[in-house]
């Protein structure tokens, strides 16, 4: 059986570069999740400087499944692992890690199959002094590319995440994922400012 994270994280370090630092989580029933950091830094390679990505590694292990199958197939069926972009520096968005961790948990603790559009809340902000409880699941490709793996797996697809405020993934719940969207781009939004105000939803 072929390795999947082993591709998955050379993939993550074909696209980001070398992790600066990583973290694992093991929930009760679940495989280890872990948290790899990529930060930018400045030409000597000592101090931060623009963004700061976390991926995870772990959730594409396992296909996730159909939650109205009666058995999980262990083969076929979507693949992902989450990535977060915020500027470095101006939260201690570290803290982050847990999180992540949760969120890329929940198919195999949920049985949730997690792809764009979807929201995704862990109840408490995204780090601390954050003024986001939840994200939103955005499409793939742009940042890290899909993975193709050997028939019959389904490709491994990085998906990023967009952190959402509380009105805003109300105002989501009501009117979908693409009018956000619509919104923060008409609106300039900075997506990576970890203390962004919510966009204007009148």
């Amino acid at each position: 059986m072929v390795d999947v994270l082993a591709l998955v994280e050379a993939r993550l370090r074909t696209a980001l570069g070398e992790p600066d630092a990583r973290a694992a989580v093991t929930f009760l029933g679940t495989d280890r999740i872990e948290v790899l950091r990529f930060t930018d830094l400045d030409t000597s390679g000592t101090a931060p400087t623009g963004v700061v990505r976390y991926a995870t590694l772990g959730m594409s292990a396992q296909p996730m499944a159909d939650p109205t199958a009666v058995v999980a197939d262990p083969v076929a069926g979507p693949r992902a692992e989450l990535v977060l972009s915020v500027r470095a520096g101006d939260a201690d968005t570290d803290k982050v890690l847990r999180p992540l961790a949760v969120l890329a948990a929940s198919p195999q603790v949920e049985g949730l199959v997690v792809a764009p559009g979807a929201s995704l809340d862990v109840g408490d902000p995204l780090w601390p002094g954050a003024p986001f409880t939840s994200v939103l699941v955005a499409e793939p490709g742009g940042l890290v590319e899909d993975l193709a793996l050997d028939a019959p797996l389904d490709p491994v697809r990085f998906l990023p995440l967009l952190p959402m405020t509380p009105n805003e993934a109300a105002w989501k719940r009501v009117h979908g994922a693409g009018a956000l969207q619509e919104r923060w781009l008409a609106s300039g939004t900075d997506l990576r400012d970890p203390a962004r105000k919510s966009v204007s939803l009148d």
